[in-house]
């Protein structure tokens, strides 16, 4: 698999034959989702929309909506609401502000109930329209705006004292009474340009429609929380763990090195192979026996299945599976002496090899062999991080049995290595694969009474000469 592309019939078989494991984790990513909520306070968010009339460029919105996070508006919506330890700058986090359409500044609040959301919203327009409103309208300084106010008053004072002048003037009478009436004239009119002036030069006269903002209704109350909710957390967990693991299927299967293709096993042991016999797919009786808390715990996550081999395909009935062993069992005959008997060696933990090499053994020992002509063969188990044989005693050879992909380069070979310090010569290699077994049309020939069982640890014997 390594070599090959990711299809989905690699994610369906993860899927088909990994789904315990897969739902174990993902209720552990759903119980991490639901921790980390936990650790996280409650959210809720609301907002309220401050309208800005007249014609507003869109550097002056976003200008504004500046203007509404900035410091002197949150500093003053922290004194406002009076929150004991919270300052401005803890404030600032939890508003924002964003232009939207028709000149629409939207201010919103979050906090950790919804009362406080609501009371922050709100705070916030009403500081930012205050303050904005003074900015806009020029009227930073309050106590200019009241000496100019004063001013106006004074020059209508002013302008109604000079009606009374000229009304006591005698008109028309001296040619003195003339003079002052003009010049009172004169005067009141000078008093006007001067305020008309004035009132032009006022940065509020061009911009009151500016000036003018409104907010447009309290918050709403927010009836839930704010995304990360509990439920998001939750299911987010259960996904993540959920496709990690099916990440971590893969890259496993993308970085594994063991050998799949007879060439490469062949090399890796140094030996000749010899033939390719299959199983039926099913659990054999001494897996079945296997005890312990690991193997309860493997079986029960679908473990001791693996996922990473194509589904077994369709073969014949029980003869003709038993023709391929005895073919086998012919072509290790020719490559020993007269009488000659093996070692069929199997690594521990290769099931489907176990009972390939079970198969073979019975089928050379079977009464039914034709001529005679198939060696005596004794089964022996051996451990691939520490693979140990007996000495070579009346043995003309050993044959080793493995399933493909099951192992790497250097447990094959240590394998190898283990058979030349006993003084075991390896001639042949046999390959065992599972198939999808079909019920035998008539009554075989029935295993001897003999057949070997292939049970317990470490280096074990099986059959007799």
């Amino acid at each position: 698999m390594s070599d090959d592309t990711i299809r989905l019939v690699t994610l369906g078989r993860i899927l088909r034959r990994r789904w315990r494991l897969l739902t174990l984790l993902a209720l552990v990513g759903a119980l991490v989702g639901h921790g980390t909520s936990l650790l996280l306070p409650p959210r809720y968010s609301t907002s309220v929309s401050v309208l800005l009339p007249g014609a507003w460029e869109e550097r002056e919105l976003l200008t504004q909506a500046q203007v509404a996070t900035s410091s002197v508006v949150i500093d003053r919506v922290a004194a406002a609401l009076d929150r004991n330890g919270t300052d401005g700058t803890e404030l600032r986090e939890r508003v924002s502000a964003e232009v939207a359409d028709g000149n629409i500044i939207k201010i919103s609040g979050t906090a950790d109930t919804p009362v406080r959301a609501q009371r922050l919203s709100d705070e916030t327009a009403r500081q930012f329209v205050a303050f904005a409103t003074r900015i806009v309208g020029g009227n930073t300084d309050p106590e200019a705006e009241t000496r100019l106010e004063a001013l106006r008053e004074a020059v209508e004072r002013t302008s109604r004292r000079i009606t009374e002048l000229a009304d006591a003037a005698d008109p028309g009478r001296t040619v003195e009474s003339v003079q002052a009436r003009t010049e009172l004239e004169k005067l009141r009119t000078a008093l006007r340009d001067a305020m008309t002036k004035l009132d032009q030069t006022d940065p509020a006269a061009g911009k009151t429609g500016k000036a003018t903002m409104v907010v447009m209704g309290p918050a709403v109350r927010p009836a839930g929380e704010a995304p990360p909710t509990r439920t998001q957390l939750v299911v987010a967990g259960a996904v993540l763990f959920f496709l990690l693991t099916v990440v971590a299927h893969l890259a496993a299967a993308r970085m594994s090195r063991r050998p799949r293709t007879e060439p490469e096993i062949a090399a890796a042991l140094g030996a000749v192979l010899v033939g390719s016999v299959d199983v039926p797919g099913g659990r054999p009786a001494h897996r079945a026996r296997a005890r312990g808390p690991r193997v309860r715990l493997r079986r029960l996550l679908g473990l001791d299945v693996r996922w990473d081999v194509p589904a077994p395909r369709s073969s014949g009935d029980e003869s003709g599976r038993r023709i391929r062993y005895r073919r086998v069992c012919a072509r290790l005959g020719e490559r020993l002496p007269a009488g000659g008997r093996l070692l069929v060696v199997v690594p521990d933990g290769d099931e489907i090899a176990c009972r390939a090499a079970e198969e073979l053994v019975a089928e050379a020992g079977s009464a039914a062999a034709p001529d005679g002509g198939h060696p005596l063969m004794r089964l022996v188990g051996v451990t691939v991080s520490h693979p140990l044989l007996p000495d070579r005693a009346d043995e003309s050879g050993v044959v080793v049995v493995v399933s493909p992909g099951s192992w790497t380069a250097a447990e094959l070979g240590g394998i190898a290595g283990a058979c030349a310090d006993a003084g075991q010569e390896v001639v042949g290699l046999v390959l065992a694969g599972v198939v999808r077994g079909r019920p035998a049309r008539g009554s075989g020939p029935a295993r001897p009474a003999g057949a070997p069982a292939f049970a317990g640890s470490g280096d074990r014997a099986g059959g007799a000469w």
